[in-house]
């Protein structure tokens, strides 16, 4: 028996994702004496997920599936899961993984459990704890099935080097390349920033109290400050003071960085149900009534366009000092 994770990549290379599924992944087969195995499509640097203990990497090559597509992807990790006789499949939180989990699970006959944010708890029973209710509640699920599969949420479990030796073997799963005429991409539009919303620890990300877009100059630096990377609320991207690929909130990306700043932004329900899976969240907002205040760990009220000056020299006299 063995767990097969579902290891994502950008252009080639290995995301943190599919690090913190590997780190999750060799966890739980180091209690259970089971090897890990990852399947990836067009993979360049392999010996990167070995560090986090996957000893076989499967690389699908084949440029056509390079490409997402949920029916492809999901019937490939499916036959990679027959191939290694793997009774526990581990995917990411990916706008992606979010759409091939079902599938993989139906096409595998097995139980699916999303939002997942601990090991399996020891027992008879394969139980999980899980987050639900947009992150609001913790639910413990038992999975009957024999083969399952979990959906790992974002930042839950982490990163731990458990270094192996690996090998990486090419796999061309047989696949109906005509689903790909099912829908076509004819358009990607690329976030600009630095960092990447799936891979930031820190999340620095600006409202509509910011009055206009040609006032993000701040947000930016205080994000380059932190190393984080910057979004937005859906006003502003609606209003196109910034792209789309930086729009966080339940109609838009959903994130759970170690902390997120939000800066001039109410906090509407539909934007809380996006980001309250953050570990740690700061607001910074003139209105001491705005909700934002009653789900934020840390709040700030004040103008942001004194606030955010002054953060960013405390900060970078902190860094200077040490």
């Amino acid at each position: 028996m063995s767990i097969l994770i579902y290891a994502e990549s950008q252009n080639g290379k290995v995301s943190k994702g599919a690090k913190e599924l590997a780190s999750y992944a060799k966890a739980y087969a180091d209690k259970t004496g089971q090897n890990v195995v990852a399947i990836g499509f067009g993979i360049e640097n392999p010996d990167e997920l070995y560090k986090y203990g996957v000893s076989k990497v499967l690389n699908v090559t084949n440029e056509t599936l390079k490409q997402f597509n949920a029916e492809a992807h999901s019937e490939a990790v499916k036959q990679a899961a027959e191939k290694e006789n793997a009774n526990l499949i581990v995917i990411s939180s990916s706008n992606d993984a979010v759409y091939a989990g079902p599938v993989i699970a139906a096409k595998l006959d097995a139980g699916y459990v999303p939002n997942v944010v601990a090991l399996p708890e020891d027992g008879s029973d394969f139980i999980v704890k899980r987050k639900v209710f947009t992150s609001k509640g913790i639910a413990y699920t038992a999975i009957l099935t024999n083969i399952k599969v979990l959906r790992l949420f974002k930042n839950s479990f982490g990163l731990a080097e458990s270094p192996v030796d690996g090998s990486v073997e090419e796999f061309n799963p047989n696949i109906d390349l005509s689903v790909y005429e099912t829908y076509k991409v004819v358009n990607v539009e690329k976030a600009t920033g630095k960092i990447s919303l799936a891979d930031a620890d820190i999340i620095v990300s600006a409202g509509r109290g910011l009055k206009a877009g040609e006032n993000w100059g701040m947000i930016e630096e205080l994000a380059d400050v932190l190393g984080a990377a910057t979004a937005c609320s859906k006003p502003v991207a609606d209003l196109g003071w910034r792209p789309h690929t930086e729009h966080v909130g339940q109609t838009g990306k959903q994130v759970a960085p170690n902390l997120y700043i939000a800066v001039g932004i109410s906090g509407a329900i539909q934007h809380l149900a996006g980001v309250n899976g953050s570990k740690y969240m700061l607001v910074i907002n003139n209105d001491p009534e705005a909700p934002f205040f009653k789900a934020a760990d840390y709040g700030v009220v004040g103008d942001a366009f004194e606030v955010v000056p002054e953060l960013i020299s405390k900060l970078k006299t902190f860094k200077s000092n040490h």
